[in-house]
């Protein structure tokens, strides 16, 4: 047997494995914001604000994705919901897929709330209107899951008119309950150029229940992610969650580092943190946010965030690639 013919056929494999499994940022440039990524059935699927539609971008690997063609898979012609299109999620729940969205007219963006798209079986099943969420003016949900409740967070105004956080238990996929005060932006480090609380993602780890969410204005460099820790008590009540900040902030060149999602790993050993950013040091809220995408390590079984990488940098993709 000639060992040396095999290990170099061996090392050859690996290295072909390694460079498949890598990637840079951007994974989507321009149009690349609010970005939001599942993992299922052997493909991601990337969302990311359109402004006039929802699109789903899917590919077997997370470097896939700069190149795959997006699908449309929802447009509409009712004025009160046909424009401004923002912060589409993709959520399995009770067998099917659904698309929770924020839309309003085409004039921004007094009229924004919040809407549900019903699915099918696969993502990228034919969608059907279901419902608007909330009467008043809220944006960016996602779905939080604690034991076998399910619950609404989004972001609207409080009673004080600061744009802050707010939970709702929903009795199914398309009906909230009353609406609960979550987190108010009253830390220096959430009120630079506005005060804001926005775009929440929820992550679990560890027997854990974690709340990111997006601080300051994002017309600024301090456009961040800070974070909500669940201690147990009732989800509805603000006391039940710790607020820490920020977690993750403008970094290597990389500025206005927020709006985040969380997806696992396809073997389902990792979580990743995928989010927009922006190369204006002064921040952006427009089309020329990229999507950017990248590993939460942790210690003692609190997240580690890290720093947003320049984008010259080669990232190891996600593990069972």
């Amino acid at each position: 047997m000639q060992l040396l013919p095999l290990l170099a056929a061996a090392f050859v494999g690996l290295a072909s494995l390694a460079s498949a499994a890598s990637f840079t940022n951007p994974l989507k440039n321009p149009n690349g914001s609010d970005p939001h990524i599942v993992y299922t059935g052997g493909y991601y699927y990337l969302t990311t604000t359109t402004w006039t539609n929802i699109q789903l971008t899917r590919a077997t690997t997370i470097a896939g994705l700069r190149t795959a063609t997006p699908t449309t898979v929802w447009t509409d012609s009712t004025t009160s919901r046909a424009g401004n299109f923002w912060a589409p999620e993709l959520h399995w729940i009770d067998s099917k897929w659904w698309i929770y969205y924020t839309a309003g007219t085409a004039e921004c963006c007094g009229n924004q709330r919040q809407h549900v798209l019903e699915g099918g079986t696969t993502p990228l099943s034919g969608y059907a209107y279901k419902a608007r969420l909330s009467a008043e003016w809220g944006i960016d949900g996602t779905i939080l899951r604690i034991g076998t409740s399910m619950y609404l967070v989004w972001s609207r105004f409080s009673p004080n008119s600061l744009q802050s956080l707010y939970i709702a238990l929903m009795s199914n996929a398309y009906t909230i309950g009353t609406p609960y005060l979550l987190s108010e932006p009253t830390n220096s480090w959430e009120v630079v150029g506005g005060a804001v609380n926005e775009g929440p993602a929820a992550m679990y780890y560890g027997g854990k229940t974690y709340l990111a969410f997006s601080a300051s204005y994002c017309w600024t460099a301090s456009y961040q992610l800070g974070l909500l820790t669940w201690n147990g008590g009732d989800p509805l009540l603000s006391s039940s969650w710790a607020k820490t900040g920020p977690v993750f902030s403008s970094a290597n060149g990389n500025y206005g580092t927020g709006h985040n999602g969380f997806f696992t790993s396809p073997d389902g050993t990792e979580i990743w943190n995928v989010y927009h950013a922006t190369s204006a040091s002064g921040g952006a809220c427009d089309g020329n946010r990229y999507t950017m995408a990248q590993k939460v390590n942790w210690s003692n079984n609190v997240p580690v965030f890290g720093s947003a990488p320049s984008l010259s940098t080669t990232i190891t993709g996600p593990s069972g690639e």
